[in-house]
């Protein structure tokens, strides 16, 4: 049977879930707050008495794969996923995957940063978020949002001189996330891609770098401006293994003048 512990803990989760944050209208009066049971169950895949069940604590012993479905459901974080698993009385296997959604709040930051360039990636290096100024900067986010592929196969962007330092990070972080992610599939194709791809990746690799993101500079050569010199630094969202980074200039600076030229055509 599901235990008590659980159950309070899917109900509280639920209850303070506001439906935005799982792409569902917040609109129309609510009796109680949060998410409906009904709803977390067709987020989950799941019969909503199935999920009624859990919730009251006598549903049957919840499998991993319930647990997980339940993860993504919730929108739990690593951390919460963790205990979820405890509190069932289940032993945490790896995830399934990486988050690949941004959260409400990050997404307003963005949008709250004049003069700043920013993107959110993900463990594989997919920008899953950005704002104008971002994308008019580094260019077809949209056609080639993976910053790793445009470094290691030399599709979409531009040209940057911080490069071989990048590289290094890059995989770094890529290493990290097959640790963490042996199931996903989508990382794995891309190390395999990448590995095919790139003498220079699979080098990289070989040495198993230790490296942390932090702040740099960085040329990026602008196929209109020329080259632009940037100020580059990185907030980690660790809840959901995600970075922000920011981009930005010198006060006064010529990359300041033509950043501020991108921002009123991005």
């Amino acid at each position: 049977m599901a235990r008590p512990e659980m159950a309070r803990f899917l109900r509280q989760r639920r209850e303070n879930l506001h439906p935005a944050e799982v792409g569902l209208p917040g609109s129309g009066r609510r009796r109680t707050p949060g998410l409906r049971r009904e709803e977390v169950a067709r987020l989950a895949h799941m019969s909503v008495d199935y999920y009624t069940r859990l919730e009251q604590a006598r549903g049957p012993h919840p499998s991993p794969q319930i647990l997980d479905a339940l993860t993504g459901a919730l929108r739990l974080s690593p951390a919460e996923r963790t205990h979820l698993f405890r509190l069932a009385g289940v032993s945490p296997t790896p995830p399934a995957g990486p988050v690949r959604q941004v959260r409400p709040y990050v997404a307003n930051l963005l949008r709250r940063i004049p003069g700043t360039a920013a993107v959110v990636t993900d463990v594989t290096y997919d920008v899953i978020g950005f704002n104008p100024l971002a994308d008019a900067l580094l260019g077809n986010l949209r056609e080639q949002p993976n910053l790793a592929r445009r470094r290691f196969l030399h599709v979409g962007g531009y040209e940057t001189s911080s490069a071989e330092e990048f590289g290094q990070i890059a995989v770094a972080r890529l290493r990290a996330a097959a640790d963490r992610y042996p199931r996903d599939e989508p990382l794995a194709r891309l190390l395999a891609e990448l590995s095919t791809g790139s003498t220079e990746f699979t080098e990289i690799w070989n040495t198993n770098p230790v490296r942390a993101p932090g702040h740099r500079t960085k040329t990026i050569t602008h196929p209109e401006l020329g080259p632009l010199r940037l100020n580059c630094d990185v907030l980690a969202i660790p809840d959901d293994d995600q970075q922000v980074v920011f981009l930005t200039a010198d006060p006064g600076t010529p990359t300041a003048h033509a950043l501020r030229h991108l921002s009123t055509i991005g």
